[in-house]
């Protein structure tokens, strides 16, 4: 038996059709019976499908739950405006207003007062306080005052010119001194103390004004720099000052060091030498520094210029002319044959006889 493509063309091409779009077709409807048990298949889970890839499982019916509220305010409970009345000592909290006062008239609360603040009373110094101080890096303090005056015992006030912006423990350090050490070297010198000279207080700066040093305790309102004491009498006692006499100085030297824990002066370095700076910093187990040099008064030396003109002495154009002269010499010779001794007597003192004097006679020049 012979077999040829085109034989086989020729014999089966409308039958080979007629297969061909058969077998599309019932590809076609196996498809749609595959896709319509997948989708029944959805309901129900698969029994080896744990992980449940397969099919998806119905969603489980949502039950709504019931909330429990809260029970309802008994009628005998008492009032929220009861509950928020304060009842502590019988004042009104500062935090809430109350019933009876608005909100914006409740006062500001005020901050609890020092010990020292306290005890430096209108009976020592007037010294009113003043807001803190929050300077550049640790500059200011709290605490503070401005020192105005210090009220002596017997009620006299002695000025603080200008007034000195201090701490309060400063404040009352210097008026302790000027009240009970400077008064009775005041008394010693026959007068009172009327001011007191402040050369520099608080001043934000470091250390003789020194760019990067450390901060003097002027930056903390920690010291005050003195120069002189002045007296009701118009005197001036200068600290620095050579012309006052060594032991009053040296009384001053002596008091301050024993109530500062620094004191520098002349002797101390160059920026002291015509002031003395007085702190109470805070040391190490209470080290103090007290650097000044109390100088000897400065010598007496002869006046530049020439003494003054006697009373006695001419005229001055009495006194130039040539013949003045002479006469002036003459008579300073006059005076030195007067005074001394004649020559008989010289000779009756040698057992000789004396021969006879001859007046002197004036000679021209």
């Amino acid at each position: 038996m012979s077999f040829s493509l085109p034989d086989f063309r020729r014999k089966w091409s409308c039958r080979g059709y007629m297969s061909a779009g058969a077998a599309m077709v019932t590809a076609a409807l196996g498809l749609s019976l595959v896709l319509a048990e997948r989708a029944e298949a959805r309901k129900y889970a698969a029994p080896l499908d744990i992980f449940g890839l397969g099919t998806a499982r119905p969603r489980a019916k949502v039950h709504s739950v019931r909330i429990p509220l809260p029970k309802p305010r008994p009628e005998e409970a008492p009032q929220a405006t009861d509950e928020a009345a304060p009842e502590a000592e019988g004042k009104p909290s500062p935090d809430k207003p109350s019933a009876t006062k608005p909100a914006e008239a409740a006062p500001p609360s005020e901050k609890q007062l020092s010990a020292c603040r306290l005890a430096l009373t209108e009976q020592i110094a007037i010294a009113p306080s003043i807001p803190d101080i929050r300077g550049p890096g640790a500059c200011g303090g709290e605490d503070l005052v401005r020192l105005e005056a210090i009220v002596l015992p017997d009620k006299r006030k002695v000025a603080v010119k200008p007034a000195a912006i201090l701490r309060c423990t400063m404040a009352s350090a210097i008026a302790d001194w000027v009240r009970k050490d400077m008064v009775p070297l005041a008394a010693s010198l026959g007068s009172t103390i009327s001011d007191l000279d402040n050369f520099d207080s608080f001043e934000c700066r470091g250390r003789n004004r020194i760019a990067g040093a450390m901060l003097s305790e002027h930056g903390k309102a920690n010291a005050l720099d003195v120069r002189a004491i002045k007296l009701a009498n118009g005197q001036s006692i200068g600290l620095t000052d050579r012309s006052m006499p060594r032991d009053v100085r040296e009384r001053v030297l002596h008091s301050v060091c024993a109530r500062f824990s620094t004191v520098l002066g002349p002797g101390s370095d160059w920026y002291h030498e015509d002031h003395i700076h007085l702190d109470l910093a805070q040391r190490r187990n209470d080290y103090r520094i007290c650097q000044w040099n109390v100088w000897d008064p400065l010598p007496q030396v002869a006046p530049l210029l020439p003494a003054g003109r006697p009373e006695e002495a001419p005229p001055r154009e009495v006194a130039a002319r040539p013949e003045a002269k002479d006469e002036a010499k003459d008579g300073a010779d006059d005076e030195a044959v007067q005074k001394s001794p004649a020559p008989a007597d010289k000779s009756a003192a040698n057992g000789t006889k004396a021969e006879p004097h001859k007046p002197a006679t004036k000679k021209r020049r």
